[in-house]
């Protein structure tokens, strides 16, 4: 079968473009797979990059679908809620769902990667290329021009994908010829990765959840890896005081987690290197228009809509523009001159409200989530599911447990807000009463 179609190129071996080799080779497409890296399964991971994925519906449906969904989760980490570190005192566990039983998935970013490219690379029909960074496309013709280790190699393909990422080669040559334009819009923050060891070989802080050490204008996060170590990410302004340019000295940084991050001092022996010798990461969302030309070039995943990590959708989105994709192939009968302006519309609404989810739960992060009225709000929220399941459901349970488009849940949670915030002054059997009629009237509307 894959002998009758055209070869198709897809640029970028990362989460996406692996995700999408699988799924278009089992369409029968014969795949090119371009990365500019060397392939990671051999090489050495760059330090401090290594941020864990949260993975969750989204992503391990798209998982499934492809038959890698109990691979993947065989070395994952189950967190039920967030832990909340506050300076002093002990710290609080608040489950992300009303039942308590519904976990989003810590793993390795780099397993997930490898995972998805053996699978591409056991499919008939799948070719990789490694060591390829792509300096010139002509969307017209689908010929690319690559720099490569033994020098520039030429090669054309009948559609070309990009899912390289934030910083897109393949949306740079397209805002080049002029038929895209692009917006950036990057935060005043940087991030960068500490590591907190096993101790005495078992984890250090309880690994079913996600912690989090909320500081008003900064925070830390901390994810459980399988090796029983955390990785901790620092979200903080990259400039001012209290942020990364303004310490420098071993004494400066102790004295910073000490007063800070108190409880974080005996658990990361070695704080004081991996902070001088991290990286600070950049944050920032990326839009663009469209994301694709003719039929013949597509963006997906972060080359079309990065967003900002802070509500673990990044790579659970950019997997279902996979499944998009290949749905909308299927309802074309694979004409791709059909099938890629059809998936943009159907994801381009989707990307901006996650995008924008994304920035809200930030300051929730950081600020919100050590409220005393924003736990009130939360264990109000959990009782309103308990009492209406299906009918009742919170923001981060459509986000993260469920496939409902993004776009629809913000219409939805808006609709629930407006309710309770209308009768919130009434006892909770008008509560109920009211919510359940609001959102029975907007289902039937």
């Amino acid at each position: 079968m894959s002998a009758e179609r055209d070869e198709i190129a897809v640029v970028g071996a990362g989460l996406a473009g692996c995700l999408l080799a699988c799924y278009l080779a089992r369409r029968g497409y014969p795949v090119a797979l371009y990365e500019r890296r060397p392939d990671p399964r051999t090489g050495r991971v760059e330090r401090g990059r290594s941020i864990n994925l949260a993975l969750s519906e989204r992503g391990l449906d798209a998982l499934r679908r492809i038959g890698l969904a109990e691979q993947v989760m065989a070395d994952a980490l189950p967190m039920r809620g967030r832990m909340i570190h506050p300076v002093a005192g002990e710290p609080q566990f608040q489950s992300y769902s009303g039942s308590g039983d519904r976990a989003i998935n810590s793993i390795s970013r780099g397993a997930l990667n490898n995972a998805l490219l053996n699978a591409a690379a056991a499919l008939p029909g799948v070719r990789l290329a490694f060591d390829h960074r792509l300096v010139g496309l002509d969307p017209t013709s689908g010929e690319m021009t690559f720099e490569t280790p033994q020098g520039k190699v030429a090669a054309t393909a009948s559609v070309v994908l990009g899912a390289d990422g934030a910083g897109s080669a393949v949306r740079g040559q397209l805002l080049g010829y002029g038929v895209l334009t692009e917006s950036l819009d990057f935060l005043d923050y940087g991030y960068k990765e500490l590591t907190i060891p096993p101790l005495g070989g078992d984890f250090a802080l309880d690994p079913s959840a996600l912690h989090i050490w909320p500081r008003g204008t900064s925070m830390m996060i901390a994810l459980p890896n399988p090796d029983r170590s955390f990785t901790c990410t620092l979200f903080w302004p990259t400039h001012g005081t209290a942020s990364f340019a303004s310490l420098g000295s071993p004494a400066a940084i102790e004295r910073h987690f000490a007063a800070h991050y108190p409880d974080l001092i005996p658990l990361a022996p070695n704080l004081v290197d991996d902070y001088q010798h991290n990286p600070v990461g950049v944050l920032g969302t990326v839009r663009c228009a469209p994301w694709q030309v003719d039929g013949k070039v597509a963006l997906l995943g972060d080359a079309a809509h990065a967003i900002v990590p802070f509500y673990g959708q990044g790579a659970n989105c950019a997997m279902e523009d996979v499944v998009e994709l290949d749905r909308c192939l299927d309802e074309c009968d694979d004409d791709w001159s059909a099938a890629l302006p059809l998936y943009q519309r159907r994801r381009q609404d989707n990307a901006e409200a996650i995008a924008r989810m994304a920035l809200a739960n930030f300051v929730e992060m950081r600020d919100k989530v050590a409220s005393p009225v924003f736990q009130t709000r939360k264990r109000v929220e959990h009782a309103l599911e308990r009492a209406l399941p299906g009918r009742y459901v919170s923001q981060y349970e459509l986000v993260s447990f469920s496939t409902t488009p993004y776009a629809q849940v913000r219409r939805r949670v808006r609709r629930q807000y407006a309710v309770v915030g209308a009768v919130a002054a009434g006892g909770l059997a008008l509560l109920v009463g009211a919510v359940g009629a609001a959102i029975g009237r907007g289902r039937r509307g």
